[in-house]
């Protein structure tokens, strides 16, 4: 059987996403969908750079033993950060001395871009999975960086690490922000109420923390919960269908593995059309 030149033809699908906005919105008109972009969060380095600037003097005079990254986004901020500081060079000198723990394989594409790998991979990209894989590791008296997800403490992380007698140096060199105006939010919320969004595909827990709270704020918070209950919701990994999922929302669509939007966007054809 000839498989269909357009397969999400019939399909409208929101994509909340903001820095990836263009290549996802592409992706998906190619497959013949109408796309509704609503980005809802900025992402944005953290305002106040005195902080991060500190981490990263200290980080080159007494490396980490470790570093556990979290997301790309953050090395790529850092980075940024080094740059601007003028400590670039002497930053990646010494995470190449640096012990390297990656959540999952987006971190591990920031390191390529400075020409380094990490040196271990959870063993699932979530939390709990990089706490599963340093289970297997001595951590006593090792001096632990750990790169925050936007500026999420991740306590349970943080704490486990200094149950095992690690000391913990944390960093949040990122935000997030709203980005779509509230007025334009309330009207995404209506199309969903409304039936007229088929697929919408989140690609981060930002994207729906902003959806509910500006729900919250409007009295909609009911409404929105069974809209989304209503329409095939798509993730782009484990840690958004988590999310979701404990929130109650039933996610169709996720790709196996390789978290990245590509594989997203085939999963959507997968089960579409």
């Amino acid at each position: 059987m000839n498989k269909p030149e357009y397969p999400l033809a019939s399909r409208t699908v929101a994509i909340p996403e903001t820095r990836q906005l263009d290549l996802l919105a592409d992706m998906l008109e190619k497959q013949g969908a109408a796309v509704i972009r609503c980005p809802l969060v900025a992402i944005l380095d953290a305002p106040n750079p005195k902080p991060i600037e500190a981490w990263l003097k200290d980080f080159i005079a007494q490396p980490c033993d470790d570093l556990i990254l979290l997301t790309g986004e953050g090395l790529r901020r850092l980075v940024g950060f080094a740059d601007r500081a003028g400590l670039k060079g002497d930053f990646i000198e010494s995470m190449k001395r640096v012990r390297t723990i990656t959540r999952g394989p987006k971190p591990g594409r920031a390191l390529k871009e400075i020409d380094l790998k990490p040196d271990i991979l959870a063993e699932a990209p979530t939390t709990d999975g990089i706490i599963a894989t340093l289970e297997k590791e001595d951590l006593k008296n090792r001096r632990i960086g750990v790169q925050l997800y936007g500026t999420d403490p991740n306590k349970k992380l943080i704490t486990y690490l200094r149950s095992r007698e690690a000391t913990v140096t944390p960093v949040a060199p990122y935000i997030y922000a709203p980005k779509l105006e509230e007025r334009e939010v309330l009207s995404l919320m209506d199309r969903l109420q409304a039936g007229e969004i088929d697929v919408i595909a989140f690609t981060s827990q930002a994207q729906y923390r902003r959806l509910v709270s500006v729900a919250k704020d409007n009295d909609r918070a009911e409404s929105l919960h069974q809209s989304l209950v209503n329409t095939t919701i798509a993730a782009v990994g484990p840690i958004m269908k988590q999310t979701l999922s404990e929130a109650g929302i039933p996610v169709e669509i996720t790709p196996d593995s390789s978290y990245f939007m590509k594989p997203l966007v085939r999963k959507m054809v997968k089960v579409l059309s």
